[in-house]
């Protein structure tokens, strides 16, 4: 069974970090392998005296079930301790607070798409903390949908936002310790920082590999499944088509009032979409878009894990919906995470150049080999200098 960094923190802790004071940047699936508490185990450990907890969107229990739902801090009730929210009116840990702590330790499970907002909590924390001269630890954690697999355009700065600060990939391929490796030897090279490193772990891995149980690192994070599906589903939230929101199959459900959904399933089915295959079926949101609408959809049912590409079945869903339903079919407007300008496609992609290409109906195959040639250059000329595991 992998042992997470958190399993290994007591032993591997810096010795240069002993009596120091921290802050925790934690959130739902902060656990160890056994299922105790990142929080619990830390404020049992007496090299260091816990002051305050930071925590990303969703909250520290992953309260706030709907997207883009902010939320203010408070005191924890049942330890004392002050919980900060970094998803309202911060998203950077306030100096004043950092002011109070040594160094900041980061035990977030990411699920390996660029747009999935913990890892730009992590990046932001990781900038206050060298201006403010605080260490960061991060406890690493595995990339839940491999970490041997790259997908998808990489980030232009001039579309940077929550949902990307920095040129990534959207299918990074990389844990959370490796990325924050990459966001100080890139950008923050004034940083004091210590990656407490898995034992157990290969790229190759899935979450179903781990032998871990899953703990829900959002609301709608439901499994490994899930995950897989997200780096390409989510782009749905930046059109009028349901990513399934409101059932208990986000992103692998998908559909809105006016399809029909065999029709549309034979569709995706001629387009060679590797390891699935397309289910039609109705569905009813219970929240978010067409809460109590029945829709037609379709279900993806993933074959292969090893084979799928889900950025390419996201891009083929949405090229399919604007081909079966060109009078329906809408682009979401702005705002969108913290976006008041741009299109929320254009800064979920990382760039406008997909969305230009798929209103111009170029082929699917001809736009895959666009954003490839760029995911596989980010992997040879940056990505595999940060890699931390066979």
């Amino acid at each position: 069974m992998t042992k997470l960094g958190v399993d290994l923190f007591q032993k591997e802790w810096p010795s240069e970090f002993e009596g120091v004071r921290v802050a925790l940047l934690i959130h739902s699936a902060s656990y160890l392998g056994n299922l105790k508490s990142t929080l619990d185990a830390f404020l049992g450990f007496e090299k260091v005296s816990v002051k305050s907890v930071f925590a990303p969107q969703h909250g520290l229990f992953g309260e706030t079930q709907d997207n883009m739902i902010e939320w203010e801090g408070y005191r924890d009730l049942r330890t004392g301790i002050p919980v900060y929210s970094l998803y309202g009116k911060a998203r950077k840990p306030p100096l004043e607070v950092l002011l109070e702590v040594d160094g900041v330790v980061v035990d977030l499970q990411d699920v390996g798409s660029r747009y999935y907002t913990y890892i730009w909590s992590l990046y932001l924390t990781m900038e206050a903390a060298m201006e403010c001269g605080k260490f960061i630890v991060v406890l690493d954690r595995p990339n839940p949908i491999s970490g041997s697999l790259v997908e998808g355009p990489v980030l232009k700065e001039e579309f940077a936002s929550f949902v990307g600060l920095k040129p990534l990939p959207v299918r990074h391929g990389m844990t959370i310790g490796e990325i924050a490796s990459y966001f100080k030897h890139k950008y923050l090279s004034d940083l004091e920082l210590r990656v407490i490193k898995m034992e157990g772990w290969s790229r190759r891995h899935f979450w179903q590999d781990t032998g871990l149980d899953w703990v829900n690192p959002s609301p709608n994070m439901p499994s490994e499944k899930t995950a897989i599906l997200y780096p390409g589903m989510c782009l749905l939230e930046a059109t009028n088509i349901s990513e399934g929101r409101g059932t208990t199959r986000p992103f692998e459900i998908f559909g809105a009032p006016f399809i029909e959904p065999f029709s549309l399933a034979d569709y995706l089915s001629t387009l060679g979409l590797d390891g699935t295959t397309f289910r039609p079926l109705y569905f009813i949101p219970t929240f978010n878009k067409f809460a109590g609408e029945k829709c037609g959809g379709v279900q993806i049912h993933i074959l292969s894990k090893e084979k799928v590409k889900p950025f390419k079945i996201g891009v083929a869903v949405i090229k399919a919906m604007m081909e079966l339903y060109p009078q329906e079919f809408r682009w979401k407007q702005p705002p969108y995470e913290y976006e008041y300008v741009k299109l929320p496609f254009d800064i979920l992609v990382g760039t406008d150049e997909l969305r230009l290409k798929l209103e111009r109906r170029e082929k699917l195959d001809e736009m895959e080999a666009w954003w490839q040639a760029q995911s596989e250059s980010f992997n040879e000329n940056i990505r595999k200098d940060f890699l931390l595991y066979d």
